[in-house]
């Protein structure tokens, strides 16, 4: 499967991978994080692993319309959705391999109970119901 997007801030790219796939995978950051600076690589090297996903990289203070109504304390905070299910929001270690332990582990659990993205909320740090980065960006032309 190609590549769906070269991890964007674009979000005209992003929107397009996301008419491809129910997967978005984003970093939240800030253009001043040294952390996040030094963890972008990771990232990007990391969907290259995980092609039928749609991966972007949001800048907190420059599209801080698309996350206005969460909070992001800490850096890198990273967001997994399938369709608009969260399954994963919170900080993590910059450490890729633990991003990519968490998507497979997700994949697999989708693979076998279609369900399991509406029973997940257990590795969420809170946010508003119904909240989904996925919808705001699709509906943000």
């Amino acid at each position: 499967m190609p590549n769906l997007n070269k991890n964007t801030e674009d979000l005209s790219v992003i929107r397009a991978g996301l008419s491809k796939t129910p997967w978005l995978v984003v970093c939240l950051c800030a253009a001043w994080c040294d952390t996040c600076t030094a963890y972008r690589k990771q990232f990007d090297t990391l969907q290259e692993q995980h092609l039928d996903k749609c991966f972007a990289w949001i800048d907190i203070e420059d599209q801080a319309y698309l996350v206005e109504d969460v909070d992001v304390e800490n850096f890198p905070t990273l967001l997994v959705q399938h369709n608009d299910q969260t399954l994963f929001f919170g900080t993590m270690l910059p450490d890729a391999s633990q991003l990519h332990r968490l998507l497979t582990s997700f994949s697999a659990s989708l693979a076998e109970d279609p369900a399991f993205a509406s029973k997940n909320t257990s590795l969420c740090q809170e946010m508003p119901s119904g909240w989904s980065l996925r919808r705001i960006i699709l509906e943000n032309e």
